[in-house]
């Protein structure tokens, strides 16, 4: 298995633990008021910008010890380049990410169209963006197995 094949799935089982996780720990916060209250708003806003922080941190630390380890276990270092394959297997995976958010993005917002409440919106925004992080992950591992 490649390096990254190996990074592939790392992002990908981080990226499923993390959001697991957060909406574990967030879960019992979700407030019980009326379903258009200022609370409610609070609480969405605080739960997308906190999961788009911690996300990120998590990331940036995971990769950081997923290559120490690589490294120790294989004696190789991370490639240094990135060959027009990587690149295009990037812009692929990328472009089906990007498609998954904005698809997500639309229901969100026929979500509003068809009268429901607020957190039906936030909570597709939500899950669209960790499928489309999903994605991503998938996209990659699936073509630097198969090829492009």
């Amino acid at each position: 298995m490649t390096y990254q094949e190996k990074k592939s799935i790392v992002s990908l089982i981080s990226a499923i633990i993390i959001f697991g996780s957060y909406c574990l720990y967030m879960y019992p916060r979700l407030p019980a008021g009326g379903l258009e209250s200022e609370e409610t708003f609070r609480y969405w806003g605080s739960f997308v910008l906190i999961l788009t922080v911690v996300s990120i941190v998590a990331h940036i630390i995971i990769s950081i010890i997923f290559n120490i380890v690589f490294r120790i276990t294989t004696r190789e270092k991370e490639p240094a380049f990135a060959d027009e394959l990587d690149r295009l297997i990037e812009l692929r995976a990328h472009r089906n990410s990007f498609f998954v958010f904005i698809l997500g993005f639309l229901f969100a917002m026929g979500s509003l169209i068809i009268y429901q409440p607020s957190q039906v919106m936030f909570m597709i925004l939500v899950i669209s963006g960790f499928i489309s992080d999903v994605t991503g992950s998938i996209t990659k591992l699936y073509h630097y197995r198969k090829g492009v």
